[in-house]
């Protein structure tokens, strides 16, 4: 899936399109991913060094998304 976000054009990192999918990340990076009419701004926390379970990988970025305005909540 993460691939065809980037394929697609739906992937930003730092505020530039990202082309290719196995483009890295580091620390510090934001990234900015639309999904339908959804958009998450993801800073990475860090890399992690494995694959991991989801509880895991939360650690690794903090969410910067903006909360829905009160009419967003309704659509």
């Amino acid at each position: 899936m993460a691939a065809a976000l980037v394929e697609e054009g739906h992937v930003r990192l730092n505020q530039a399109k990202v082309t290719k999918p196995a483009h890295p990340v580091r620390p510090d990076d934001v990234l900015t991913i639309t999904v339908h009419d959804t958009v998450r701004v993801l800073k990475v926390k860090d890399t992690g060094t494995r694959r991991g379970p989801f509880s895991q990988a939360c650690q690794l970025y903090e969410d910067l998304t903006s909360p829905p305005s009160h009419g967003e909540k309704d659509r």
